[in-house]
């Protein structure tokens, strides 16, 4: 009797420790040493593994397929802890590459809205049309408007993504009349917008340091310390950083856009949470 009861114990004893050890941390939240947010969890997936499946997806764009290798895309959104159910924000999301991929990431419970101002979508031409079309993608809205007049509900986001997009802060085009876009009202915009404990992924290309901030609008890249300044100017805590998008081989004295080095930058991903 006491054996049998001592190996009842035990066997429960055994279930909670793996029930603890299954269990999903909230959004966020440190993992051991590493220093970095833990990969999300969707359902009995991790999201690494559904943005994967979703980049093999039928009716994908071919274009977003030839930027998988240079982008890594199930990597980095789940370095950034997006999970199933999560409201999104794609912040300057160009044509779409990574909406279509939150889509997938958040799921039929969650909801993505894709922001750009006119700059961007002058510059995508009808790349939305075509990836819409058919209702491909269902829990995604457009949101237009000029980011000095950029208005979001407040509280409501659980994510936002800046990919390759916030040097256009310091962008200045007075030839097409592009307005010089207010850094300081962006940020303090996005973290109004932002439910407490929520994130902002920032991936941008590397700018030799010690770069002006002009240097966004000449090379199209930026320092990551002036990232770091400006979002912590703004209330920002920065989480971790990772290296994923690393090349230290780029020559950074060169524009983005130069063949030499164009889709193989080095870039930073860095998290910054809303306390």
């Amino acid at each position: 009797m006491g054996s049998r009861l001592g190996l009842a114990l035990l066997v429960v004893l055994l279930a909670a420790c793996a029930q603890r050890e299954n269990a999903s941390a909230p959004p966020g939240a440190p993992s051991g040493d590493s220093g970095r947010a833990p990969a999300a969890t969707a359902g009995p997936r991790g999201v690494e593994a559904v943005v994967r499946e979703a980049l093999a997806a039928p009716g994908r764009p071919a274009e977003d397929a030839e930027q998988d290798a240079q982008r890594k895309p199930a990597e980095t959104l789940a370095f950034f802890g997006v999970q199933p159910g999560m409201s999104a924000l794609d912040l300057f999301a160009g044509a779409g590459y990574f909406t279509e991929l939150l889509s997938a990431a958040v799921g039929p419970t969650g909801r993505v809205v894709a922001y750009n101002n006119k700059a961007y979508l002058d510059g995508v031409g009808d790349a939305w049309s075509r990836r819409l079309a058919g209702s491909r993608l269902r829990n995604v809205e457009q949101l237009a408007a000029e980011a000095n007049e950029l208005e979001l509900p407040a509280g409501s986001f659980d994510f936002v993504l800046l990919s390759a997009a916030y040097h256009d802060v310091y962008y200045v085009n007075e030839a097409r009349n592009w307005p010089r876009i207010d850094g300081p009202r962006l940020l303090a915009e996005l973290f109004a917008a932002m439910k407490p404990g929520a994130a902002v992924g920032v991936i941008d290309h590397v700018a030799a340091p010690g770069s002006p901030a002009e240097t966004g609008g000449t090379l199209h890249r930026i320092d990551p310390e002036i990232v770091k300044r400006d979002f912590a100017a703004a209330g920002f805590v920065l989480d971790a950083e990772s290296d994923v998008l690393r090349n230290p081989a780029d020559d950074l004295g060169k524009g983005v856009f130069d063949s030499a080095v164009r889709g193989k930058t080095d870039r930073f991903v860095l998290p910054f949470r809303r306390p």
